[in-house]
């Protein structure tokens, strides 16, 4: 599957502004990485493209149905077992780098992507870790992001958090245009 068949399949099944704009938040966090371990960029694009892509339709049966659809297009295997490992209910273990890396990035994307919203700025710029920190123990923030999630996902990959943050926010950032932050 080429990156724009993988646009065109998000597109066809999530009509969500949020959902999409989550979607490009996580592809570009997965760019990021991706050229950080010197591994296949568009192919962890499109994993973070699609990893949410059946949500709007099918919210309950994500990420099975998603799965199935993906394996109907032909889509590898360990993209497929990548998707379905971002949700800690599948039981789908994330045993390859870029299904650990999709764990790591997926809540943090949401969480960033809030905190931009709540600045002055409107943008990650000059992010600092203090704030950011105080903003992750505020349970009644971005209370849909599971904070265990993004510290176990720095774990699972082997990074330390407040690396992790910053290396996300930092790439987030970059892509404030395609992500919808102001610059």
């Amino acid at each position: 599957m080429t990156y724009e068949e993988a646009l065109s399949l998000l597109k066809e099944y999530t009509q969500s502004e949020s959902l999409l704009r989550h979607a490009y938040c996580v592809e570009e966090a997965m760019r990021c990485y991706a050229r950080k371990f010197s591994e296949d960029e568009e192919k962890w694009a499109i994993v973070g493209l699609l990893h949410d892509f059946d949500y709007e339709k099918y919210p309950d049966e994500h990420p099975y149905k998603g799965a199935e659809i993906l394996k109907e297009k032909g889509l590898d295997q360990d993209m497929i077992d990548a998707i379905l490992g971002h949700a800690n209910y599948t039981g789908v273990k994330r045993e390859t780098l870029m299904a650990k890396t999709l764990f790591a990035v997926d809540e943090l994307s949401g969480f960033l992507y809030a905190y931009a919203l709540v600045r002055p700025t409107k943008n990650l710029k000059d992010l600092k870790m203090k704030s950011v920190k105080k903003k992750l123990k505020d349970k009644a923030f971005a209370k849909g992001v599971n904070r265990d999630d993004i510290k176990k996902g720095a774990e699972e990959l082997g990074v330390d958090l407040d690396e992790h943050i910053m290396f996300v926010a930092d790439c987030l950032q970059k892509s404030a245009n395609k992500i919808g932050l102001n610059e």
